[in-house]
């Protein structure tokens, strides 16, 4: 993804997600997005009509990139953050998209969405754990990657927002799953956890996790997805599977087993 600077505005740069058919405003020095928030976007089974909230929106990358596939969603974002909230109403705006975003923090909901629930509740939350890292340089990257509020309090919000039936989707570090699955209470069942590994044979790094407000059914751990082919990196092009190249580049669902 190339970066493109404005003359107006050295402080962000326009980047190409989704091959180009999404282009997003990102802090130059701040938290940038990678292909974590366009695997969550791909994996939410969301209909035309249905309502999405994403805790954390950040610039918007993931909400935005469910929006390119599923047109017609009703859409809202909450970020702590006001001025990556700025930034994820500017790509809503330049997208031809609508997306309301609400600055709070999650773990004080504001009073706006204390009144709504949502078919789908998203979110990518800081993947370091705060007391066992260093802060980053950048306040608000050191803020995307690790913050202060704990995974518990992501999966009560998200619990809290889902209408009956509706479901959470996460994606984390793999070695915060425990966490996220002790934070669900008899609220939200039925989870399932797609690990993403990188090559065959490799430890998984991310997992993507949903479940179901109300659902009983039992827990499931799905067979892994390889994100690249081979067993190691052969050179300077990229070598991702077809079925992610497609995923990243033309806006294809993730295949979340039911």
């Amino acid at each position: 993804m190339t970066g493109v600077q404005p003359a107006a505005d050295a402080t962000v740069t326009r980047d190409g997600f989704l091959g180009g058919r999404l282009r997003l405003w990102q802090p130059r020095d701040g938290y940038r997005a990678g292909i974590d928030p366009v695997l969550l976007a791909a994996a939410v089974r969301a209909r035309p009509g249905q309502s999405v909230l994403e805790l954390g929106c950040g610039a918007g990358a993931a909400i935005l990139c469910l929006a390119a596939r599923v047109p017609g969603l009703r859409l809202c974002g909450l970020e702590v953050q006001a001025r990556y909230a700025d930034l994820a109403r500017r790509n809503a705006r330049d997208n031809g998209m609508e997306l309301d975003v609400v600055v709070g923090d999650l773990a004080s909901m504001p009073g706006v969405l204390k009144a709504r629930q949502f078919d789908h509740v998203i979110a990518n939350p800081p993947y370091l754990d705060r007391t066992a890292s260093s802060p980053a340089r950048d306040p608000g990257r050191d803020r995307a990657l690790a913050g202060d509020t704990p995974l518990s309090a992501w999966v009560d919000a998200a619990t809290r927002r889902l209408v009956p039936g509706g479901a959470a989707w996460f994606i984390l570090r793999a070695d915060r799953l425990p966490e996220l699955l002790g934070a669900a209470d008899a609220r939200l069942g039925g989870a399932s956890v797609l690990p993403v590994v990188p090559r065959v044979g490799r430890v998984a790094k991310l997992v993507l996790v949903h479940a179901v407000k109300g659902a009983r059914r039992p827990f499931r751990l799905l067979a892994p997805v390889v994100l690249h082919r081979g067993a190691r990196h052969a050179g300077d092009a990229d070598d991702y599977r077809a079925a992610i190249s497609r995923i990243l580049r033309d806006a294809a669902p993730l295949e979340f087993p039911e």
